[in-house]
């Protein structure tokens, strides 16, 4: 049987929150609406550059935003003793590069694992809290601020892609 990424119900929020519950609920809700536009894909179509001349996939952008989140939540602001989730050896952009559709399914796993992790990590800081950037100090509300502005983006290349791939809008 052909693995095909799953439905997504995208969670509201409370939209006059504090910033503490505010900035990881907007992050979740751009999370979930990444997810919600690979619903129904295959590895195939998950993996098909659909924009030329860009080689961008929708395969690539999820394990693009798995490295993502574990880089800035886990390896940066966690200060966890892990590697990166790629072999920088293999180059910078290799999250974009490697797209065996057979691994589609094991990529969108780690995505979403890489997402409780990182929720994991941030859950009791402070949005005060910062973490060493070279040059200055980054707190984890800029953290947040961050990653709702790299899904953001990320998911209107989904759009873009998913249109040409199957013609379906929206989500």
């Amino acid at each position: 049987m052909t693995w095909t990424a799953p439905e997504v119900t995208r969670p509201s929020g409370d939209t006059a929150a504090d910033e503490r519950v505010l900035l990881p609920s907007l992050l979740n809700w751009h999370r979930s609406t990444f997810l919600r536009k690979l619903a129904g894909l295959t590895g195939e179509q998950l993996a098909q550059a659909s924009v030329p001349p860009s080689n961008l996939t929708l395969l690539g952008l999820i394990r693009h935003l798995a490295k993502v989140e574990r880089f800035w939540f886990r390896l940066r602001y966690a200060g966890q003793d892990i590697g990166p989730l790629y072999d920088p050896a293999l180059g910078k952009d290799h999250d974009f590069e490697a797209l065996d559709a057979d691994q589609a399914e094991k990529a969108y796993d780690i995505l979403l694992e890489e997402i409780r992790l990182a929720d994991e990590a941030a859950a009791g800081g402070s949005l005060d809290d910062t973490f060493d950037l070279g040059d200055s100090p980054f707190s984890l509300r800029m953290l947040y601020i961050h990653m709702i502005g790299e899904y953001a983006r990320h998911n209107g290349h989904a759009d873009l892609i998913r249109e040409r791939v199957d013609g379906h809008t929206g989500a």
